[in-house]
């Protein structure tokens, strides 16, 4: 869950486990975002927001990319990713899925520290691809 502008973030936020830093890690995937399309990747992020919300934070955050709404949880209950509950809301922890003609071929959990994860993401690719 990406905070907004004015709007109090849950009680007890920074004390759960992969919860804060959706911003940090966000954010660097922006700034490498023109490195990252030289290793012909697509990067899109995803949350269990709405797509309303995820336009806000795109916008907001300047993100070249795609944040992807799974309100429904259809793809995290698919692939088991890690979450938690607060306030009554269901929430994907910080974790980084690189997929290869739609398989996934590395996971990054726990993403910590958040920012990072783009490094490391670019790290793998020099290594891997």
């Amino acid at each position: 869950m990406t905070g907004q502008p004015g709007i109090q973030l849950p009680d007890g936020w920074d004390e759960i486990p992969g919860a804060r830093g959706c911003t940090p890690q966000s954010c660097p995937f922006r700034d490498h975002y023109q490195e990252l399309s030289e290793w012909e990747t697509q990067v899109f992020g995803l949350s269990t927001q709405s797509t309303e919300y995820q336009m806000e934070v795109a916008e907001r955050l300047h993100l070249p990319f795609e944040l992807l709404s799974d309100c429904d949880l259809s793809f995290a209950k698919a692939l088991k990713l890690p979450m938690f509950e607060v306030e009554r809301k269901q929430l994907i922890k910080r974790v980084t899925l690189i997929a290869e003609v739609g398989k996934i071929v590395k996971v990054f959990y726990p993403v910590f520290p958040p920012d990072r994860n783009a490094d490391e993401v670019i790290d793998w690719l020099r290594n891997n691809v």
